[in-house]
């Protein structure tokens, strides 16, 4: 089976920023330890510190389905509604 890596692009609303950082931060640990996931790491952009990136590899698409669904998830997006101008989310396969 073929890893599934996900790069996802939050931006946070520029009077957002730390609160959106601090939710992301909690989603680390205990996503870390979830069935699947090979890696879970978190950047901010050097030059526009309220886009945030995750950078994740999980060993199957279904059980990152799984990690979606988590309730940890769902209470990130419940503390930081109305605060991310954007999010994008892509899901690619390695292929070199």
């Amino acid at each position: 089976m073929t890893t599934l890596t996900i790069v996802a692009n939050i931006i946070a609303k520029a009077d957002k920023i730390e609160l959106v950082k601090t939710e992301l931060l909690k989603l680390i640990d205990i996503t870390r330890t979830e069935a699947g996931c090979i890696n879970y790491d978190l950047h901010q952009d050097n030059e526009n510190p309220a886009h945030f990136m995750f950078y994740e590899n999980w060993q199957t698409r279904e059980l990152w389905q799984q990690h979606m669904n988590n309730q940890h998830l769902a209470d990130y997006m419940a503390a930081t509604e109305g605060a991310v101008e954007s999010f994008t989310l892509n899901e690619m396969t390695k292929i070199a």
